[in-house]
């Protein structure tokens, strides 16, 4: 396998992997404009205007757009994250110029139509109260707004409803022109591709686009609070979350593996401690998202609301534990888990397209695997007791409840009892 990386004349950087065997291809532009690129009165428009994209170009409607790409068999989506907007599809090797062309028409040719807004703005709507009617969706909402309160990387993906309901043509136009510049685009392409093809077409497709600066997302200050909201539910859901490193910090292997031995398998220590032994919830686990700048460890159990207190406590017991108790042997396994996640995904096309693009993002070049595990296999045990006593120690947290919490333990006598 052979990865290849160019930047055009424009500042659009194309980077491609070529998979032998394969007879298909996934491809796709990767825009650095997400949540947290929106300005207040802009919250939710970032993937309204992902949603847009399919709506019809000045070439196509969007039936045709659909029929296009299952003419040849293959699919085409997009998804919206706090840090990206992603367009993407799957095709055999025969068609991916068509592939390329239509991601091409659908970022760059949006037509807009008045009518296509309504009726997506209906879609969208309907999204957000599923999403609100789903406990176990909105309280990561909740969790992001209370570590992040009044910054852009703590307001919902989706927006607020009253905002979606004022959006119009300017405000898609405008937030294009600020944030889709080809600088802030990224091709990437992995299966049966050919670099120098895929560059031609980019030049064809993408080279006419000017230059233009990006803008700078405001920073992510991990500030910490709470949010309950209490309802009549079978089960009350709790999340708690602590600042982890971003992606780009040393620390960020040793927060990965922690986060996979406290919680991150039926062999970490909540799973066995909290389900197994105690049979308290059902789901339970621990995981790392980390941004450009910043990072969260989020846990997160659903249980009755009468256990909810044991539940609480416990979960701080066990991140007291971690410190000065984790074991070679945790390390190990967490470690094993994350190369074995990390390989067995990257035996798709789509996934080496969206982890290509990801890492040109992130260092404008691509780490070899081998550089990547190698840092996975650096973390040592003091450094990751290190790690976790610093979590222990961090002093701030953010806690999400949703469902039967009223008698939970508040935020303010949880971290007392982890500071203990």
């Amino acid at each position: 396998m052979s990865v290849n990386l160019h930047t055009l004349s424009n500042g659009l950087r194309i980077v491609t992997e070529h998979m032998p065997g394969l007879q298909s291809a996934a491809l796709g532009l990767w825009v650095n404009a997400g949540g947290r690129h929106e300005k207040a009165h802009e919250n939710g428009i970032a993937h309204f205007l992902e949603h847009m994209a399919f709506k019809g170009t000045a070439r196509r409607n969007a039936q045709m757009i659909a029929e296009e790409i299952e003419d040849v068999g293959g699919y085409i989506n997009a998804y919206t994250s706090r840090e990206a907007t992603a367009y993407y599809a799957r095709v055999l090797k025969d068609d991916v110029a068509l592939a390329l062309d239509l991601i091409a028409d659908i970022v760059l040719n949006p037509a807009f139509d008045p009518r296509e807004i309504e009726v997506e703005r209906g879609v969208i709507l309907q999204e957000i109260g599923q999403a609100n009617d789903t406990p176990d969706d909105i309280i990561f909402d909740w969790l992001q707004e209370v570590a992040y309160p009044g910054q852009p990387l703590g307001r919902t993906i989706l927006g607020p409803a009253d905002r979606v309901r004022a959006f119009g043509r300017g405000d898609f136009t405008g937030f294009i022109g600020q944030h889709y510049g080809p600088g802030q685009l990224i091709l990437s392409a992995a299966g049966a591709v050919d670099h120098d093809e895929i560059i031609r077409l980019a030049e064809e497709m993408l080279g006419h686009l000017s230059p233009q600066p990006a803008a700078v997302p405001e920073p992510g200050i991990f500030a910490g609070g709470e949010r309950r909201e209490v309802k009549a539910l079978e089960q009350a859901h709790f999340t708690l979350a602590l600042e982890s490193p971003g992606y780009r910090h040393d620390d960020i292997y040793a927060a990965q593996i922690y986060a996979t031995a406290l919680g991150g398998g039926m062999s970490s220590r909540l799973f066995q401690e909290i389900r197994e032994r105690r049979g308290l919830c059902y789901t339970i686990f621990a995981q790392v998202g980390a941004y450009d700048d910043t990072g969260l460890m989020t846990i997160y159990a659903g249980t009755g609301g009468d256990d909810l207190g044991e539940l609480a406590n416990l979960t701080i017991d066990e991140i007291r534990r971690s410190v000065g108790g984790l074991t070679q042997a945790e390390l190990d396994r967490a470690r094993a888990q994350m190369k074995a996640g990390m390989l067995m995904g990257l035996e798709s096309p789509s996934a080496r397209a969206e982890r290509l693009a990801r890492l040109v993002s992130i260092w404008n070049r691509i780490p070899p695997l081998e550089e990547t595990v190698a840092r996975i296999d650096a973390v040592t045990l003091p450094r990751l007791l290190s790690f976790a006593e610093g979590m222990a120690q961090a002093g701030r947290a953010a806690m999400a409840l949703y469902g039967p919490v009223d008698r939970a333990p508040d935020l303010g006598r949880l971290t007392e009892r982890l500071a203990a």
